[in-house]
């Protein structure tokens, strides 16, 4: 039961940081490489502030600010790039954000990390259970799909499509892409920040090794598989990939095949997405209105 519950946790959580990048991958065509940083701010935004001491929701707020902040700030120089030279610039961002975690050990502790991350306690009740922390993450999670559902469906959201299809003519219709573009990015930032919140409080410890590039990519890989520009996609893809993810952990294996199994889930989270990039890029749910093969 604790296992359900734990895979339930996990993939609520999941799903609200791939609902966040499907904002700019799916609705704007931005393939942000460096999400999981605005995940990782998120995370210790929040832990070193309830660490000393504020509340959880102050700790929240903060990690969202500083998610959405840091998401507008990078959001200026890197969208002046195009196609990879964009990838290339969130990338680096990424990987510049985990050495600076890495390295200031007098804010973040280093590779030691940071232990002892308070359980999340709003109005009065503390979510420091399974079921509870299911329930809190949960309403954050539907939270997040009914918020950003409204956001796509709006005439925002379809000037986010016409600018991903074709910004030369969303320009030409007199909308501003750049704008558009940063929206999309700091959206989508402000929500990896929350999950981000959610990790930390539910792990009560957080390091560097769970910012890497390998968290991009699965998050990635999650939003191609469910269905890119699709409500459900992510939290298809969430479910299937955490679901697998999580499983292994607990597979009863001989000890010496143990210490294969992060490098062999890389391998095969890399290879399902060059398969499924080449031969079903719309993945599993189809985005309404597009074509197969698209």
């Amino acid at each position: 039961m604790d296992l359900l519950l734990h895979l339930a946790i996990v993939i609520a959580i999941y799903a609200i940081f791939a609902l966040s990048l499907n904002v700019e991958v799916g609705y704007t065509g931005l393939f942000n490489f460096g999400h999981v940083a605005f995940f990782a701010i998120g995370a210790y935004t929040s832990a070193l502030l309830t660490l000393a001491g504020a509340p959880f929701s102050l700790g929240l707020l903060a990690g969202l600010a500083a998610a959405g902040l840091c998401g507008y700030l990078l959001s200026i120089p890197a969208l002046k790039l195009q196609g990879d030279y964009f990838g290339i610039a969130t990338l680096g961002f990424g990987e510049i954000l985990r050495m600076i975690v890495n390295n200031e050990v007098w804010l973040t502790k280093g590779p030691m990390g940071l232990p002892g991350i308070p359980r999340p306690d709003l109005f009065g009740v503390v979510f420091d259970t399974l079921p509870a922390y299911l329930a809190l993450s949960g309403v954050f999670a539907l939270v997040t799909f009914a918020i950003l559902a409204f956001v796509v469906l709006s005439p925002f959201g379809r000037a986010l499509k016409a600018v991903r299809d074709d910004e030369t003519a969303a320009e030409i219709l007199g909308k501003n892409a750049f704008r558009f573009k940063i929206k999309s990015f700091v959206i989508g930032s402000v929500f990896a920040g929350l999950a981000g919140v959610l990790w930390a409080h539910y792990t009560t410890f957080i390091g560097p090794g769970d910012f890497t590039l390998t968290e991009t990519i699965l998050v990635l890989l999650i939003v191609v598989m469910g269905g890119k520009g699709t409500f459900l996609g992510p939290v298809v893809g969430a479910v299937a990939l955490i679901f697998f993810q999580e499983s292994v952990r607990f597979l009863r294996l001989p000890p010496e095949w143990t210490r294969l199994l992060g490098p062999l889930q890389q391998m095969v989270f890399g290879l399902l997405l060059v398969v499924l990039m080449v031969f079903r890029p719309e993945g599993i749910i189809r985005e309404k209105g597009g074509r197969r093969g698209d």
